[in-house]
């Protein structure tokens, strides 16, 4: 385990996997284990030994995101929460490695977001996809504005984002949200065949066809970014967020003003 936070860092035959261990909160990310998994995907485009990341969690969660259940979390969340998974975003779209989700559980907010930026994604039966955000008065980020509609289209994006309703495994594989999909008991043998493959693969050739396709299909990415940095910064400071931070503290129905 990374020191000081809940992630696990292990190489094995050509694969570097980061699991998110905090299974008492659905992995929701501190800000040590965001920049700290920020760092490790950042490290791996100079670690020759490493052919394939993979993230995972533990648990019942893939991640749920932010840590916002603290009661002090509206004065504590600011723009380094949003700068910190624009990191990871940026590094697992830049690594010149492929980069597997193996979703074991429900992904949401910004665990969602890295889910979903991601080469590969694969999701276990029960896991769902959720861009949580407006339940709470906040506008999707981690560059999911620009990655879901990349994958599913403009209907099923503003679908998710301003409803923020969850999508089933198998409502995200039949969208083709995702790439690949198990049952429950077949999830761990389908990622690692899925792993072993790439980690085995040609490693120029990967990297060319990744790039190839992120130009094609992402080059609205980085101003992506950059238009829900400054959304969410000006949101952070709206009696809707605070409301909506609260009511999910004390667990009710937030009621939004505008304000």
């Amino acid at each position: 385990m990374t020191p000081d936070t809940d992630l696990h860092a292990r190489l094995d035959d050509g694969a570097l996997w980061l699991t998110l261990d905090r299974p008492e909160v659905f992995n929701a990310l501190s800000p040590a284990m965001a920049v700290d998994l920020a760092r490790h995907l950042e490290d791996a485009v100079s670690r020759e030994e490493v052919r394939v990341v993979v993230l995972t969690g533990t648990g019942p969660a893939f991640s749920t995101g932010a840590d916002i259940s603290g009661e002090d979390a509206h004065e504590q969340f600011d723009v380094r929460a949003m700068d910190a998974a624009n990191r990871i975003i940026r590094a697992i779209v830049g690594l010149d490695k492929p980069v597997v989700a193996a979703v074991n559980g429900i992904a949401a907010g910004v665990g969602c977001s890295a889910a979903l930026a991601a080469d590969i994604v694969v999701a276990a039966e029960s896991a769902s996809f959720l861009l949580a955000f407006a339940r709470i008065g906040f506008m999707p980020d981690g560059g999911a504005s620009a990655t879901v509609a990349a994958s599913i289209g403009r209907a099923r994006a503003m679908r998710m984002g301003l409803l923020a309703e969850p999508l089933s495994a198998q409502e995200a594989y039949d969208a083709g949200l995702v790439t690949h999909l198990a049952a429950d008991d077949d999830f761990p043998a389908l990622v690692e065949k899925l792993v072993r493959r790439l980690a085995a693969g040609p490693p120029l050739a990967l990297a060319a066809t990744k790039r190839a396709i992120n130009a094609a299909t992402l080059s609205q990415l980085e101003p992506a970014l950059e238009r829900e940095r400054t959304g969410q910064s000006l949101l952070m400071r709206t009696a809707d967020v605070a409301e909506g931070m609260r009511a999910f503290a004390e667990r009710r129905r937030p009621v939004f003003r505008g304000e």
